[in-house]
């Protein structure tokens, strides 16, 4: 990994810092593709069981970095922070515009600082909005808000993105981080790997089923996918023995496929 991508891991959590702190962490080719690979081995490793994407203090990403031309930088990812199997947790503990804002709005839990300046002002740059906004946004926030935002090119601060619903918290700065790192602890030693990462599939793909009984045939198929792995025997044995359980399934080696929830190109 090169200098602007910091990566730890460690007790289970990938921390993924975004590294350029001169030019408030602004994206370049290269920290997109080392984002990219970074986001790939979080996937792949079963050793790591939570993410946490964060920036460099005092900003977390002041959007893409201008002496690249536009179109050249872009928060589209590959893989998108809700492709990856593990949960996928943005720490925004500074100043979020643009493809920054972008790329927290695509991971699976966001916490803001509250006295941050957030905005998706490409309009005003003579640009659209990338990074998949024009799609997590409405979804969050709604259309009414989606348009506010959107369409002015304006700022607003964490505790507006909170009542919009594009932040899970609105924090003081230096809060945000330790928050994240929390919740990340606690999903890497608590609930087992294989249901927390299908679960996850479930929510992001359930937003493009028309119908709550596909959503339900997929739980119960899944559910008995989950039952036969080896934490579906764990569960039970702990259980029956009055004991903390002991996790050891392999999200790789028991990932199911073949059906809309679990193909790994994920959203169309």
């Amino acid at each position: 990994m090169s200098s602007e991508l910091l990566v730890d891991v460690a007790a289970g959590v990938a921390v993924l810092t975004l590294n350029r702190p001169a030019q408030q962490n602004a994206v370049t080719p290269t920290m997109a593709a080392e984002l990219s690979a970074a986001l790939r081995r979080c996937d792949l490793e079963d050793a790591i069981r939570a993410v946490v994407i964060t920036g460099t203090a005092p900003a977390f990403c002041a959007g893409a970095d201008l002496s690249a031309r536009a179109g050249e930088v872009s928060a589209t990812l590959d893989p998108p922070p809700w492709q990856v199997r593990k949960p996928v947790i943005a720490a925004v503990n500074g100043h979020a515009v643009g493809i920054g804002l972008a790329l927290a709005l695509q991971c699976d839990l966001r916490y803001f600082a509250n006295d941050a300046v957030y905005g998706l002002s490409q309009v005003r740059r003579g640009v659209l909005a990338d990074g998949y906004a024009h799609w997590t946004v409405p979804r969050l926030a709604g259309l009414a808000n989606a348009a506010d935002i959107m369409l002015t090119g304006r700022t607003f601060d964490g505790d507006e993105a909170k009542s919009m619903g594009l932040a899970n918290a609105s924090l003081p700065a230096g809060e945000v981080l330790p928050t994240a790192m929390a919740v990340a602890h606690d999903i890497a030693t608590g609930p087992a790997p294989l249901p927390v990462a299908l679960t996850k599939r479930l929510i992001w793909q359930s937003l493009g089923m028309t119908t709550p009984t596909m959503v339900g045939q997929l739980e119960t198929e899944l559910n008995a996918h989950v039952a036969k792995s080896v934490d579906g025997g764990e569960a039970m044995a702990a259980f029956k023995e009055r004991r903390a359980p002991k996790w050891s399934g392999s999200i790789s080696a028991e990932w199911p496929a073949g059906d809309a929830v679990t193909e790994r190109p994920g959203l169309d």
